[in-house]
């Protein structure tokens, strides 16, 4: 196969994840506003019995206490949010490398610069770089949309 018929191939493959990942951010945006609205006050309060009287009923003496079923429930809430703060992390990278697209594709449309010996030199201006977000900033951000 030909290299230009592999870069158009591989474009091709580029510009399909990138629909599937748009698509999939508005499917995940979609479920966490369905699964936020899902959980009533009564809902959860029902859960919270149901959950509780089938722990009372499974209850094997020594093995499974109470203690274990919060260290395993909080260690099922850690990954969940562990995951939920990787997936915005994802999301706020590739958000990022679209700006910088963006920002390039504006430069190259500005054209070349006006010639810089007709205005005397500017001090450099120190920018604040851009920071990842920490996964519990980024679970914040998420939970709160």
């Amino acid at each position: 196969m030909k290299f230009g018929a592999l870069q158009r191939r591989v474009k091709r493959c580029e510009q399909v994840m990138a629909v599937r990942l748009g698509e999939t951010q508005d499917h995940w945006n979609v479920l966490s506003q369905v699964w936020r609205q899902g959980w009533s006050p009564l809902r959860i309060v029902v859960v919270g019995l149901a959950g509780g009287f089938i722990a009372g009923k499974l209850e094997v003496p020594g093995k499974v206490n109470g203690a274990r079923w919060l260290q395993m429930v909080g260690s099922v809430s850690s990954l969940f949010a562990s995951a939920q703060a990787a997936f915005a992390s994802v999301v706020a990278a590739q958000a990022a490398e679209t700006a910088d697209d963006a920002a390039d594709q504006v430069d190259e449309a500005a054209g070349p610069p006006p010639a810089a010996a007709a205005r005397p030199a500017a001090p450099p201006v120190a920018e604040p770089e851009p920071h990842e977000p920490r996964p519990a900033e980024a679970a914040t951000e998420l939970s709160e949309r």
